[in-house]
Parts: structure tokens; C-alpha cells; sequence
């Protein structure tokens, strides 16, 4: 036994420790790939459609100078917006959406249809804009304040004080009635 000793091991030159069982890999293995599965595009949430989509087809049936609002609106529906004064441009808006969870909505392929219209009510001229010709818009982000909506902690904590009556109930009487008064609530 005196071999062990001098290498620091109870085992002989040569010959080394059993080694511990391992864990199965099976198991992690397939954890890891069904944490992996979310990322793939079978679970993805579907694209969807929003607005109406103009085809080129569409755009052919209408000619500038002939065609008037009648004639659009049944070729193309109803515009998705009208422009905000007058009824002299309308907007169909379309664009291809996804929802993934935990993020913001996903907008793809997003096409604007804009068609024009004379005094007469003909069309002027129709123009497809893209998402490469859209302008970023900021968003304010201060709000329009409200009076009589700020309170002080203190009217917070003891606003209630005084609003109701010995009884634990509501004030009754004219006082109580909107508009107040100081009679004693007896109608005569």
C-alpha cells in the first residue's frame, strides 16, 4: 500500500479512478431543440394582410381624364383614407403585418395608391408611393394638460373629508342636489 502513497492515489501505478456515470444526453439535447423550435418559421404568428391591395390590373382600367369618383370607387372600393380637406385625393392604404409576441408589430411591404381628382370630379392622376418615398414622423411626447385634474398629496389623503353625512351616508337635501343651495331640503 505503500505505492498509493507516493502519488497522492489508493490506486497502483497505471491504473486509473473508475470515472462517475454520466447524465444521459438525450434528454438535454432535446430540451435544447424544443427551446430551439420557437425561432423557426413553422411557429412564427402568420402574416396578414391589412388594407386593399391595388394590382396593376386594376390600376389599368382607369385612365386619367375619363374616369370620375364613380368610376374609381368600383373599380377600386372605397379609399382606405380621403385627403383632410376636400374630397380631392384618395388614399388606398395596404400592407403586410406580423405580431410576434413580446415585440412591436412587424409592418412589410406597405404600398400606397394615391389618386387625384379635378374639380369635376375626374381623375387627375394616380401614383403608387412606397415605403423607400415615406417620411418619418415624430411623435410629441408631452400631453395637453387638463385643469382641475391636479391634486396635491394632501387633497389626495383628505379629499373625502366632510363630503358625507353624520349618518355615514351622502349629504341629503338641496345641498346635497347639484347646483347646492342652502335650504333645509324640505320641498314646499
Amino acid at each position: 500500500m505503500a505505492f498509493g502513497r507516493r502519488h497522492g492515489s489508493p490506486f497502483p501505478p497505471g491504473q486509473r479512478a473508475p470515472r462517475p456515470p454520466r447524465a444521459p444526453r438525450g434528454p438535454a439535447l432535446a430540451l435544447l431543440a424544443l427551446l430551439a423550435l420557437p425561432g423557426c418559421s413553422f411557429f412564427q404568428a402568420p402574416t396578414i394582410q391589412r388594407g386593399n391591395r391595388i394590382t396593376e390590373e386594376q390600376l389599368k382600367e382607369i385612365t386619367p381624364g375619363v374616369q370620375t369618383r364613380q368610376d374609381v370607387q368600383a373599380v377600386l372600393g372605397s379609399p382606405t383614407q380621403t385627403s383632410t380637406f376636400g374630397d380631392n385625393t384618395w388614399y388606398y392604404i395596404s400592407s403586410k403585418t406580423r405580431q410576434r409576441p413580446g415585440r412591436a408589430l412587424s409592418v412589410t411591404d406597405q404600398e400606397t395608391v394615391v389618386v387625384t381628382f379635378d374639380a369635376r370630379g375626374t381623375v387627375q392622376e394616380i401614383k403608387r408611393v412606397g415605403e423607400d418615398q415615406a417620411q418619418d414622423v415624430t411623435m410629441v411626447t408631452r400631453e395637453t394638460p387638463t385643469p382641475g385634474n391636479d391634486r396635491t398629496l394632501l387633497q389626495a389623503l383628505f379629499g373625502n373629508v366632510g363630503r358625507f353625512g353624520p349618518g355615514g351616508g351622502l349629504p341629503t337635501g338641496a345641498a346635497a342636489a347639484p347646483g347646492g343651495g342652502s335650504g333645509s331640503g324640505i320641498a314646499r
